[in-house]
């Protein structure tokens, strides 16, 4: 009864939009989430970068990549601070597979990046050089 009597209609009240607020919050994030979901997604705006088949990557290198529509592809090499050291494309494509070709050997041993950006898209994968 003690505890009861320290309740005042200001706590009720702050305390119902306060759980409203969580209530609102948890049925946004759930719809948000559903939207992300991988049918929502219109993959004709995206492209594919596929991944190496071996670990260690010597010599000439082929990066494959796949697009549905003609767009314009910028195509990087990133050392392992995600900073740039060449650019190998930046141009427009048509739909259909492509490869890029670049010569590894110019690259000490270690961990590098490549990287794929479209103007709504940047797709990044981690490669290991071992001349």
């Amino acid at each position: 009864m003690i505890l009861i009597a320290f309740i005042t209609w200001k706590t009720v009240i702050t305390f119902m939009f306060v759980t409203l607020f969580i209530l609102l919050a948890i049925i946004l994030y759930k719809k948000l989430i559903s939207n992300l979901k991988k049918d929502n997604l219109n993959l004709v705006d995206y492209c594919v970068l596929y991944s190496f088949e071996r670990d260690e990557q010597t010599g000439s290198l082929e990066f494959y990549f796949t697009n549905d529509k003609p767009k314009n592809i910028i195509f990087e090499i990133l050392n392992e601070n995600h900073e740039l050291i060449h650019t190998l494309a930046d141009q427009e494509y048509k739909s259909g597979g492509h490869i890029i070709r670049f010569d590894s050997t110019e690259l000490a041993n270690g961990y590098y990046y490549y990287q794929l950006r479209t103007e709504n898209q940047k797709t990044t994968k981690k490669m290991n050089i071992k001349n």
